[in-house]
This record gives C-alpha cells, structure tokens and sequence, in this order.
C-alpha cells in the first residue's frame, strides 16, 4: 500500500476531464488511491427500497470481494450504512466505527459477511444525486495493508468529502451508469421490520409484530439488549422480554438459527 501522494492534484484533475466517461471510474480510483491509499474501493447505489447496485469495485488483491454476492442477496439490510441512506443523511465522510453498534464484532452480519472481506476499517463518502438515492464510495483497507485508517488520513479525507460528492453525483446524476434508459421510480420505502415481518409469515406461517421484527433485526445487526432499549426508547427488562418471544415465536434457540432464518426474507423484494 503505498503512502498518499504529497500532491493528488493532477489524478484530481483527471478525474474532472473523465466525467460522464467510461473512464471515470478508473481516474476516481487513481485519486482516491493518490489522496488516501485505501486498499479497496466498493461503489454503491441506493435507490429507495431496492438493493443497491454495484457501480464500481476495485481491488488489486485480496478476497475483500469474495462474499459480494451475498452481501448482495440481503446482507446489505443489516449494514450499519444502511441507515444512512434511509435517515436521509447529510453528504460527507462516515465511518464504519462510528456507526456500528457495540457488539459489531458479535454480530451475524459480521460473523457471516464481513469477517469473509478482511476489511479492518471503512470510510465512506456519501453523496445524493436525487431524492430518494444515495451514493456511497466505500474506500476500506483490509488484511492487503493491516492497518486503519490514520487520523491523517481521516482527516484529509473530510476534507476532500464535498469534492468526492460532488463528482459522484455529477457522474451518476439518478444513480445509475450513464449513459442509461430512465430508471423507474424507486420502489416505496416500506419500513424494513415490517416487510420482513410481512414475507415472513407468508412464507412459513410465522407471525411477527413490526415491533418483533425491528428488535430482531437490530439484535442481528449487533445490539445489546441495553443498545435495542436506548434505540427504541424501552427498558432493557422489556427488550429481554421481546428478544425470548422471538425465540419463541420462531423455534430458535440462539442468533446464528435466527439469522438463518430470517436471511431468506431479508433478501426478497418488498411486499
């Protein structure tokens, strides 16, 4: 991993000329690679409630794309960025420790997607072309470096934040490769919980409440029983309570046979 260039100017520079070209991409990369040497870089684009839709990935070594198509498939629904993009943030730089909850590490979209990628630190730009769609520019270093992000690093990289959104959304203006036939609307942002809840019990007969599903999927993305209570406003004591109906309700004993459950229904469309 080579260290930053003392002046990514001119990979900026191309950058710019490249837009609206097949080649952008590539000279993005260069720039990112000159301003802030990440070991890999992940597009994405979020359109309303649908799957995201890869844009560009770039990695010269290493399996950090190895389970892509299973993060793909409905793993993306317990990524720590998601709620990002359905909270309507604010463009600019997010890192994936500053998002995840405390018990990431433990969590099943960490034991049976991101453990696969190596990835040791994320930071992310994220840009909105259009209402209802967000960009994310996933620049990661993995076990390719062994090393995080620098404070350094960081910090040019809020600095460069509004020049990075600014480009993507000039390139990918309704989220899509240019050039490109009019997308259809974003599908209706059905609140999450609640579609799960809904293909769930269509397929298996299994009857959650919206309330049941939101605890369940937040314990999947790495919450404590504490974490669940502050996020939603309920006592720990009521979490607990919640968390052992669940179990209940769906004949699991542990959240890895919970996880394997829900997976399926987590990747389908929404109702």
């Amino acid at each position: 991993m080579p260290d930053p260039s003392p002046d990514p100017a001119p990979q900026l520079a191309a950058a710019i000329r490249a837009l609206g070209a097949p080649a952008f991409p590539d000279r993005l990369t260069d720039w990112f690679q000159a301003a802030l040497s990440p070991d890999n870089l992940l597009i994405l684009a979020y359109r309303g409630a649908d799957p995201p839709e890869v844009l560009h990935r770039w990695s010269p070594r290493g399996p950090v794309f190895r389970a892509l198509d299973d993060y793909l498939a409905g793993a993306w629904r317990l990524d720590p960025y998601l709620a990002l993009h359905e909270g309507s943030a604010a463009p600019g730089l997010y890192r994936l420790a500053d998002l995840a909850p405390p018990g990431f590490r433990r969590s099943r979209y960490y034991l049976g997607y991101y453990r696969a990628t190596t990835l040791i630190d994320e930071a992310t730009f994220l840009a909105r072309p259009g209402p209802g769609t967000t960009l994310m520019l996933c620049l990661g270093r993995d076990a390719a470096s062994g090393r995080p992000f620098t404070a350094a690093t960081l910090a040019e990289a809020r600095r460069i934040a509004s020049v990075a959104a600014a480009l993507a959304e000039r390139h990918w203006p309704a989220g899509h490769q240019p050039p490109s036939t009019p997308s259809p609307s974003p599908s209706p942002a059905v609140p999450l919980a609640a579609g799960l809840a809904h293909r769930l019990h269509g397929a298996t007969g299994i009857a959650l409440t919206p309330r049941q599903a939101e605890i369940a999927l937040l314990v999947l993305r790495g919450h404590s029983s504490a974490s669940v209570a502050l996020h939603l406003g309920l006592s720990p004591q009521t979490v607990k309570v919640f968390r052992r109906q669940i179990h209940a309700r769906c004949g699991v004993t542990s959240q890895a046979e919970l996880f394997a459950l829900l997976m399926p229904h987590l990747s389908a469309p929404q109702p």
